[in-house]
């Protein structure tokens, strides 16, 4: 006779064989983080090493416009601070002080992009070598549109309104050779930051060409 059942027993809980299916979703969720995890790393390793990997070298393009160009700015801040301080008419002064400042600033970001490639402020390549036509361009040893020394010995000597048109045709020139530079840089290069700042100093000195141009009409030159 079998015994009745009482309100306290508590039936058997049949054991649940899922063929180790829970086993196998856990190891699928662990190895799903883990890819996620490998992954974000990669991204982050990819994003730090690939700027070290495409970064311009030292006979770059990019590097030999920092280099040259840095060198043609340096005489026009030159010469734009003897105009702030000299020359007789106000708008000369003025224009001579914003070329300075402004060409001081870009001389500023290409040597930052230098240190910042891991290359020397100076490098072993002849002057415009980075240029297709660079090596015909190069006269005495000077870069298109720079004075030579007896062209800025002749401005440091000169005074008032002699100074003005002297300064005003020797930045025209400067301007047209810096120009030309500035656009063989946007020719060969694809790097972002070189040719966003190269496009920045073309249209500043277009722009500059047009001002120059006119106060050098309106004084008589």
């Amino acid at each position: 006779m079998t015994a009745p059942a009482t309100l306290d027993s508590t039936p058997d809980t049949p054991a649940t064989d899922d063929g180790g299916r829970g086993n196998g979703r856990r190891l699928g969720l662990v190895a799903g983080a883990v890819a996620v995890v490998l992954a974000l790393l990669l991204g982050y390793a990819g994003g730090l090493l690939t700027p070290r990997l495409t970064r311009p070298g030292d006979d770059s393009v990019e590097a030999g416009f920092a280099r040259d160009m840095t060198a043609h700015h340096a005489q026009a801040v030159e010469m734009g601070l003897m105009a702030f301080q000299r020359a007789t008419d106000p708008e000369v002064r003025s224009m001579g002080g914003d070329i300075a400042t402004g060409q001081q600033g870009e001389i500023g970001t290409m040597q930052t992009w230098l240190r910042s490639w891991g290359l020397d402020p100076t490098g072993s390549q002849p002057r415009m070598a980075w240029m297709p036509d660079g090596a015909g361009l190069v006269k005495n040893g000077l870069m298109p549109g720079m004075a030579t020394p007896d062209e800025m010995a002749k401005l440091r000597d000169a005074q008032g309104r002699e100074f003005d048109l002297l300064f005003l045709t020797m930045m025209i020139n400067h301007h047209l050779g810096g120009i030309h530079m500035i656009e063989g840089v946007l020719e060969e290069s694809d790097e972002p930051d070189v040719v966003r700042t190269a496009q920045i100093m073309k249209n500043t000195q277009q722009t500059d060409l047009t001002n120059l141009t006119n106060a050098k009409k309106r004084l008589g030159g």
